[in-house]
C-alpha cells in the first residue's frame, strides 16, 4: 500500500512538473526587421485609422518584428537611438507585448522578446470586449527612474508624450501594412501593473491592439 502511494505521489510530481514547464516562457528571438518598402508616407497618413474589431489570426513573426522595430526599434546602432523621439533621450518607455501565451518585454537592442509572465492577459489591457480578440496588444510602460532631472510634475506629461510618439509609429506601420490598430488610455492601470509585476517607478501609459482587420460577415 505504501509503495502504491509512493508511486502515485511520484506520478503527481511528474505531472505537476510537466504543467509548470509548459507554462514557462522562453526568450523569443525575432527575425531581422525589414526596414525598406511599405506605402509612401502621405498614403499611410491618409489610411491611418483606429479600429475596434480584429481578426483572431496571429501575426507572422516577420510582421511582429517589423511592427516592433517601427514602433520603438533602434535605427542608429552607433548611438542606440530609436525610431521615435524621447525627451532628453531618456528612452523611459518600454513596450510590453501581450500575446495569447503571455506577456513579453521588447528588447530593441537584442531584437527579442523577453518573457515577463505566462498566461493570456490581453483582457486586462482594456475594458472593451474586442481587446481579448486582437492577437497582439502593446502596452507602453514608462519608468520614471530613468527621467533624471525631471520635476515630478513634468514626468507624467513627458512620458505620455513619448508613448504617443511610439503609438503613432504603430499607426503608420499598420496603415502601410493593411493591419488594424487602436490605442486606448481607458484601462485598469493598477490591475495591469500588478499582473505584469511592474516596479513602483513604472507606470502604464497606453495600450494599443494590433491585428488583421476583422472580416465582414
Amino acid at each position: 500500500m505504501k509503495a502504491a502511494k509512493s508511486i502515485l505521489a511520484a506520478m503527481v510530481v511528474v505531472v505537476l512538473v510537466g504543467v509548470v514547464g509548459a507554462e514557462e516562457l522562453s526568450v523569443m528571438r525575432l527575425p531581422a526587421p525589414q526596414t525598406e518598402g511599405g506605402k509612401p508616407l502621405m498614403q499611410a497618413l491618409r489610411l491611418r485609422a483606429t479600429a475596434r474589431a480584429f481578426a483572431p489570426e496571429a501575426l507572422p513573426a516577420q510582421t511582429l518584428a517589423n511592427l516592433l522595430w517601427a514602433a520603438w526599434g533602434v535605427n542608429r546602432a552607433d548611438s542606440g537611438k530609436r525610431t521615435a523621439p524621447s525627451a532628453r533621450n531618456w528612452q523611459e518607455v518600454d513596450v510590453y507585448v501581450a500575446l495569447p501565451s503571455g506577456v513579453f518585454l521588447y528588447d530593441a537592442a537584442a531584437n527579442a522578446l523577453k518573457p515577463v509572465v505566462a498566461g493570456d492577459l490581453r483582457a486586462l489591457t482594456g475594458g472593451q470586449d474586442f481587446v481579448k480578440d486582437a492577437p497582439v496588444t502593446l502596452v507602453f510602460v514608462a519608468d520614471t527612474a530613468r527621467m533624471k532631472g525631471a520635476h515630478a510634475d513634468d514626468q507624467k506629461a513627458l512620458a505620455w508624450a513619448d508613448a504617443a510618439f511610439i503609438s503613432e509609429n504603430v499607426y503608420l506601420f499598420c496603415a502601410s501594412e493593411g493591419l488594424a490598430t487602436g490605442v486606448r488610455a481607458m484601462l485598469d492601470r493598477d490591475a495591469l501593473a500588478k499582473a505584469i509585476k511592474l516596479a513602483p517607478t513604472q507606470m502604464v501609459v497606453f495600450a494599443q491592439s494590433v491585428g488583421f482587420p476583422k472580416k465582414q460577415e
